[in-house]
């Protein structure tokens, strides 16, 4: 089974009102509530507001997209007790967390170590108030790619630890896929866009390719023209057979108007699906 949803970030320019609003427009079931444009960590004042619209409206708050970085407490702005206190008040069932600061093949053995053990460590305590952790799919961090999520998962094997996943930028669907089917046994969330950057045969400077370059490089796109590529990971979540998550992120232009389109579009995909379902008993 599949929920549909939407990350609250991607209507970080509009109230939380509005968001709960277009979310009954277009039907949605669930919601991940963005820790900095919309729920802060400790207020929790805002917290129980935004529970009970939620609520009111039959949305599922299915995730508190924090980013808190895990293992790496100089660069958090606040404690993950403050983090976890304001998802309980929510009534959320996971956090969205951060694996660090640095793509896996930067970080050295002591930094992985830290972020292993501290991941252990919120995972207790995040397990006593029946709340999962949920590791962002994500460059600059040890997730930047299915290589580096299968290897940090490996090093973090307990029973409140999950991932997120989201289309890696730039990669061949092919390679998009696989990252997903490798993290489906831990997946808790999907984080749905269709975007493409500058091909990397075509970004050269000098004759050797460079960084891309954010948002020059980075082309957002109706979800209805990546059809060919949802229909493939809808169709890998679907067979699973497992209640996930899908939710909407980043719309062109970031305008009601679009995201509202890419609900609807999506909505009917996945009603409209068809999949081989004879494994699942």
């Amino acid at each position: 089974m599949i929920k549909i949803g939407l990350c609250s970030i991607t209507l970080a320019k509009h109230s939380v009102e509005e968001v709960v609003s277009l979310a009954k427009r277009t039907e949605l079931a669930c919601v991940e509530w963005n820790a900095k444009c919309h729920v802060k960590p400790g207020d929790y004042e805002q917290a129980l507001y935004v529970k009970k619209l939620s609520k009111e409206a039959g949305l599922e708050i299915v995730s508190y997209g924090s980013y808190y970085r895990v293992g790496s407490t100089d660069v958090n702005q606040t404690s993950f007790s403050k983090v976890l206190l304001t998802a309980e008040v929510l009534e959320t069932r996971s956090i969205r967390v951060w694996a660090g600061t640095k793509n896996y093949e930067d970080s050295s053995q002591e930094e992985i170590a830290s972020i292993v053990e501290d991941t252990l460590k919120i995972a207790e305590m995040a397990a006593e108030k029946n709340i999962a952790i949920c590791f962002e799919f994500h460059d600059g961090t040890l997730t930047n790619n299915n290589y580096s999520a299968l290897k940090f998962s490996n090093l973090v094997v307990h029973p409140n630890v999950f991932f997120s996943w989201q289309p890696p930028h730039g990669y061949k669907t092919s390679y998009a896929l696989q990252g997903l089917k490798e993290l489906l046994p831990r997946l808790y969330t999907v984080h749905i866009y269709h975007w493409t950057v500058g091909s990397k045969d075509k970004n050269k400077v000098n004759g050797t390719v460079r960084e891309l370059i954010y948002p020059d490089d980075y082309h957002r796109h109706p979800l209805s023209q990546g059809v060919s590529d949802l229909d493939l990971y809808l169709k890998c979540l679907l067979n699973e057979g497992k209640e996930i998550p899908i939710l909407i992120e980043f719309v062109k232009g970031d305008c009601p108007e679009q995201f509202i389109e890419d609900a609807l579009f999506l909505s009917h995909l996945v009603k409209n699906i068809s999949i081989d379902l004879s494994h699942i008993r």
